[in-house]
This record gives structure tokens, sequence and C-alpha cells, in this order.
């Protein structure tokens, strides 16, 4: 596939991240498609929390942001659908923006505007609270057709074990994954466990070496090492 080939890309920041910190995944993704043609949903860490307080409401936000997102691209490329890059906890909330179904009051109807959503390190399989919130919707809605009419890939690393009487990573690990599935002593990218983010319907992807906070020096998603384990699914 030729760099012009490549359809037009929205890059989703994760919970509690912002659009700043994946400049980095943009440039990475820029070695194999054009620049212009890959954009960052304005989403800040405010939109994540909410003033006063309201995480609750953060879907609603994001969407927003990822539907102005989507519709600038289509004017500026018509007629290609756009492909959702969705990071962490911003994987469930592109899930819910597909739905085309109301949530909290707010709708949208993406439609074929967009053909394709990758999540990187999205937990499908969640019991903490917020999360909850968005995954119980999606199971509500989601019907056996949805993937017929959307792609979905689901990446995730499989890089670090948790292991409650392992090393202090191993610890770490074992704490952040058990957040988040009953488990903890399992695999994942290093906060997300791998088995979390299997979605069935979606094609499910694991890879290795990758972790999951967009940090500075580490090989997390959104890096050149990152991105070159899952171009192939873009």
């Amino acid at each position: 596939m030729t760099l012009t080939q490549r359809n037009p890309v929205v890059i989703v920041p994760g919970v509690l991240f912002w659009e700043g910190l994946y400049e980095v995944m943009r440039d990475a993704l820029s070695e194999y498609m054009p620049k212009e043609k890959i954009a960052i949903a304005p989403v800040s860490f405010l939109d994540w929390v909410g003033f006063p307080p309201s995480p609750e409401r953060s879907t609603n936000r994001v969407m927003a942001a990822i539907d102005r997102s989507v519709r600038a691209l289509q004017q500026q490329f018509p007629g290609e659908p756009v492909t959702l890059v969705a990071h962490s906890g911003g994987g469930t909330v592109s899930m819910i923006y597909l739905l085309e179904k109301p949530f909290q009051g707010d709708l949208y109807h993406p439609g074929e505007s967009v053909g394709k959503l990758v999540t990187l390190g999205t937990p499908f399989q969640t019991h903490e609270h917020y999360a909850k919130i968005k995954t119980d919707f999606i199971f509500r809605h989601l019907d056996r057709d949805f993937f017929s009419r959307k792609e979905v890939v689901s990446v995730v690393s499989d890089q670090y074990p948790g292991n409650l009487h392992g090393s202090v990573l191993e610890k770490m690990c074992f704490m952040f994954y058990k957040s988040v599935a009953e488990d903890g002593q399992v695999s994942g990218d290093g906060i997300v466990p791998a088995g979390s983010c299997f979605l069935e319907g979606a094609r499910n992807v694991t890879i290795p070496h990758v972790e999951h906070l967009p940090t500075p020096h580490t090989r997390w998603y959104g890096t050149k090492e990152g991105v070159e384990q899952w171009i192939q699914w873009l």
C-alpha cells in the first residue's frame, strides 16, 4: 500500500491523556501515510475529568471531539472513510460513538464516514466503575451485524506478567491488572491485562514489547517501535 492509499486517521487519546501526548504517534504514522491525513481528536485532561468534576460525562465530551475531527477530515478528504485509532479507554468511547445509539442524551451518526476502528490496549472486559458504564452500554447495544458494517481490530501487548510474589514490577502489574480484571496473575501491557482487550467479533491481535502509558522514553503503542508492530492492521 502506498502512502497516499491509506485512509485518513483520527487518533483518540486514552482516559486522562490529552492530545499533545499523541504527537509522537502522529509522527510515527506519518512514515506510512501523509501527515495531513492524520488528526488527533482535541481532547484535554479536563474533558476526561470535567469542571466541576463529572467523569461520568467524559464519554459525551470526548465523543464530541471525535465527531468534530471526523467531520473535518471528511471535508478535506471526501469519499475516504476515516479510521479511528483509539488508545486505552478512548477505544470504548469510540465504540459508543460508532454504535449510533443515544448515550446519556447524545447521539451521533458517523455512518459510512468511519470505516474502521483500531484500539490499542482498550479493556472491553472490566469491573472499574467508570469504564464499566461504557462497556455495559456497548454490550447492551452491540448486535451481531455491527462487525459486518465496521471493521474493529483490538491490539494489546502481553509484554509484562503480573505476579503478586514476583519482582517489584511484576507486583505493580499484578495490582493494575487486578483493578481491571478478577485475576492479576496474567500478562498485559503493564496497565491493562491482555485478556480484557479481547472482543468477540473483532480481530484480536496480541503483540510483544509494547507498554501502555504514553510517557517519554518508553516504547508504548504510539512510538515508532510500537506503531510498526500494528501498522499492518491499519
